[in-house]
C-alpha cells in the first residue's frame, strides 16, 4: 500500500472519528478503538518528561464503553458542543501490520450561551492496526500542549 493511500485512509478515519464526537454520537466512539486498545489524555510536560499517568487512561474498548454510559447518565455538565479541527497525519513509522501517526488537533467548545473558546489543542500519536477491514486504534495518546486544562474533560478528544 502506498503512503499516499494509506493517508487517505488515515484522513477518512479522522473525518469520522471527528464527527462522531462533534456530532455527539458518543456511544459510537469506542468502536474506533481495537478491543484491547490503549486511550490516554496527558500534557506535553508529562509526556516529555515520561509520566504515564495522565487525565484520562483507558486500556480497553470496555472502558471507552463505561466512560460514556458516565458521561451520559452519571455526570452533570452544562450543555455544551464542540468542533475539532485536525492537520494532516503524519506517518512516523508504518509495517505490514501497524502504522504510527502523529496528527495535530485544536478543539472549539462552544457552551450553551454560545460562548466559544479553543478548548485544547495538542498532538494525537496513534498507532493503528492494519490487518483488519477498517482502520482501528491500537493506541491514541491524546498530547495536549498546554498544562492547563479545564476540569469539565468531559467528551473525548
Amino acid at each position: 500500500m502506498s503512503n499516499l493511500s494509506l493517508r487517505e485512509r488515515i484522513a477518512d478515519f479522522h473525518a469520522a472519528y471527528i464527527r462522531c464526537i462533534d456530532q455527539d454520537a458518543l456511544e459510537q466512539w469506542p468502536d474506533f478503538f481495537d478491543a484491547q486498545c490503549l486511550y490516554t489524555v496527558t500534557t506535553a510536560e508529562n509526556d516529555r518528561a515520561g509520566l504515564a499517568a495522565g487525565l484520562i487512561w483507558a486500556n480497553n474498548r470496555n472502558m471507552l464503553h463505561d466512560r460514556v454510559s458516565a458521561l451520559r447518565h452519571a455526570n452533570i455538565y452544562e450543555r455544551q458542543s464542540y468542533r475539532h479541527i485536525l492537520g494532516l497525519p503524519f506517518i512516523t513509522h508504518s509495517t505490514h501490520e501497524q502504522v504510527d501517526v502523529e496528527t495535530p488537533f485544536m478543539v472549539v467548545r462552544i457552551m450553551h450561551d454560545g460562548q466559544t473558546d479553543l478548548f485544547v489543542c495538542g498532538i494525537y500519536r496513534d498507532t493503528f492496526m492494519l490487518d483488519t477491514e477498517s482502520l482501528k486504534l491500537k493506541s491514541r495518546r491524546v498530547i495536549c500542549d498546554s498544562s492547563r486544562i479545564d476540569t469539565l474533560l468531559a467528551v473525548p478528544l
